[in-house]
């Protein structure tokens, strides 16, 4: 398992929001989702993936109510190499699409090093990093519909849509593949 480690001063100047142009992801209800109350607005973000969201609090009321988990994805979308492995092999395929439609929030936790970002989020992203402990890119954590982190991965993960679709039910304590 490869992955690139954040040391010193380098995670401050890699924060920022979005994923590699043209990339598609699945649609979730979650991408029309808005809560005026945020300072980070959730419908038609520039530099996220469709179906992604970027707004952590959003992402857990989403969750909570309609009882799914939360997938975030920690990835440097326009410098890291792994990450952008994951997004054309894993997150960019049909099969994962259809999935996390119908089973998951999906959390865009970006830290580009060229492409803007709101203040408000780089604060949230950086939050979040220290909160979960990630220290590498690309890291994917699954949080139950409480915010309850059940699984994580670190690094480049072998094996497709079908091995992550696995490792996600097999960690929310499902069986098969949806």
């Amino acid at each position: 398992m490869k992955h690139f480690s954040l040391r010193g001063g380098l995670a401050a100047a890699l924060l920022g929001a979005a994923l590699v142009a043209g990339s598609t992801f699945g649609v979730s209800t979650a991408s029309a989702m808005a809560d005026p109350t945020s300072k980070i607005n959730m419908a038609n973000q520039p530099n996220v993936p469709n179906g992604w969201v970027t707004d952590y609090q959003g992402a857990l009321e989403l969750a909570k109510k309609e009882n799914r988990p939360i997938l975030l994805d920690f990835t440097g979308s326009d410098w890291c190499g792994w990450c952008k492995k994951i997004d054309k092999e894993i997150f960019s395929t049909s099969a994962f699409q259809s999935y996390a439609k119908d089973n998951l929030v999906l959390l865009y936790v970006d830290f580009p090093n060229g492409k803007p970002q709101a203040d408000a989020l780089k604060a949230q992203n950086e939050q979040l990093q220290n909160k979960f402990g990630v220290r590498g890119f690309p890291t994917l954590v699954l949080l139950d519909s409480n915010g309850k982190k059940i699984w994580e991965n670190v690094g480049y993960m072998k094996g497709g849509p079908d091995a992550l679709i696995s490792a996600i039910n097999k960690a929310a304590g499902k069986s098969g593949d949806s």
